[in-house]
């Protein structure tokens, strides 16, 4: 079955083309800057190597930008698919669902209106997510549409740990409780993990750590996410690029009464201006890294705070679940830095969770275990594959349907 996988944002379509069960990705690409201009359309061929494409030019909308996609996955040039109908399924990242999908969806009519019921909690994203659903099922009538969601991996949460410590009339009302994110990075390495030890996932006490411009951590117990540290929002949690992570709730309050801040600027602060970008003026971690190597003072201080946060998770984690039998590092930074791994992993002999320095040095474009010999709890890098999550996800719930 080949399944298009479509990540729709408010100005700009993600795509990668799948060939599944075998899990070989053909074709990727994106669309950037949809409504103007200048907007840009990337793409190219992958298995086996093949068309580039590489062009600007005005985009109207989203119609026509996925009309563009779409248009090239037929082109000769790619040698892709020969009809329209060699693209046999859609799979969709929503990024909220509520408490009303925990699971990969099927989408017809009453889903769409249950996604725009869930829009209040996301919305930045889940409007362009519905408006790409809407055009990819105008443009591609035939194929099942599904939507695999980021928040659902994390509705096996407990509800003494989604609950927060406001009146009931918050969470009856408003839905306002810990939703997490990064559902399908956090499953989909899990997933690797269990593989690579061969065990049943069912059978294993995980934590996962999601290092990118956006970050979080799930506690996995027996396969299933028990705690997460982003919450409502993606706000909560790690120090992240921009994003300032767990904060005393009054230091908004006191900044308002201060300084004059209205709640607008608040939140552009504390999404934008904040996290690593807000201690250091950088959000890249390779530019703090740099800087801090040199001996900068406001860079060394970002890097260490944005690893003790991840080490007091670890701690708060490994006591959650009671046995660890791995620790995850995934996303661009949790890939990439050995630097971030050694220090989130610093003085954690107590839980039997010991690196070696150069097994984290010598890291590759694989599952990589880093830990010592003597160290009690496996320690894996693992690259993630969100796309490709969906894919799996989507066929799997095609599966059950027919």
């Amino acid at each position: 079955m080949k399944i298009l996988v479509v990540n729709s944002g408010s100005s700009s379509i993600k795509f990668k083309f799948f060939s599944m069960p075998e899990e070989k990705l053909l074709a990727g690409g994106s669309i950037e800057r949809i409504g103007k201009e200048d907007a840009r359309f990337r793409a190219s061929v992958t298995s086996p190597p093949g068309e580039v494409t590489d062009v600007v030019a005005k985009i109207g909308d989203h119609r026509e930008g996925l009309s563009k996609v779409i248009d090239w996955l037929l082109a000769k040039e790619t040698e892709l698919i020969d009809d329209i109908e060699e693209i046999e399924a859609v799979g969709h990242r929503v990024v909220h669902g509520a408490e009303l999908f925990q699971a990969p969806t099927l989408i017809d009519s009453k889903v769409l209106r249950g996604l725009a019921d869930c829009t209040a909690l996301a919305p930045l994203h889940n409007p362009a997510n519905i408006l790409g659903i809407e055009v990819a099922t105008g443009l591609l009538p035939k194929a099942p549409q599904v939507a695999i969601f980021d928040t659902a991996f994390h509705q096996s949460i407990p509800d003494f740990a989604y609950r927060y410590a406001v009146p009931e009339s918050f969470y009856t009302d408003y839905k306002v409780r810990r939703y997490g994110f990064h559902g399908t990075s956090h499953s989909y390495v899990a997933k690797q993990a269990a593989s690579y030890l061969d065990r049943p996932i069912d059978e294993l006490n995980l934590i996962t750590i999601h290092l990118g411009n956006g970050a979080s951590m799930a506690a996995i117990k027996n396969g299933q996410s028990v705690d997460t540290t982003m919450g409502l929002t993606p706000l909560e949690g790690l120090i992240m690029g921009t994003r300032c992570g767990d904060l005393d709730p009054a230091i908004p309050f006191y900044m308002m009464e201060e300084a004059g801040f209205d709640t607008d600027q608040i939140d552009n602060l504390l999404n934008k201006s904040s996290g690593l970008k807000g201690v250091c003026g950088f959000n890249d971690m390779r530019d703090i890294e740099t800087r801090a190597s040199q001996g900068e003072a406001a860079p060394k201080l970002a890097l260490n705070m944005f690893c003790y946060r991840v080490k007091k998770y670890i701690g708060a984690y490994a006591a959650a679940l009671g046995r660890l039998d791995a620790v995850v590092f995934t996303a661009g930074i949790g890939e990439n830095s050995a630097t971030v791994r050694e220090l989130c992993c610093e003085n954690l002999g107590i839980f039997g969770l010991e690196i070696d320095a150069q097994k984290n040095i010598d890291v590759q474009a694989k599952i990589c275990p880093i830990q010592k010999d003597t160290s009690t709890v496996k320690v894996f890098v693992i690259p993630t594959n969100e796309e490709l999550e969906i894919a799996i996800q989507t066929l799997d719930l095609l599966n059950t349907k027919d």
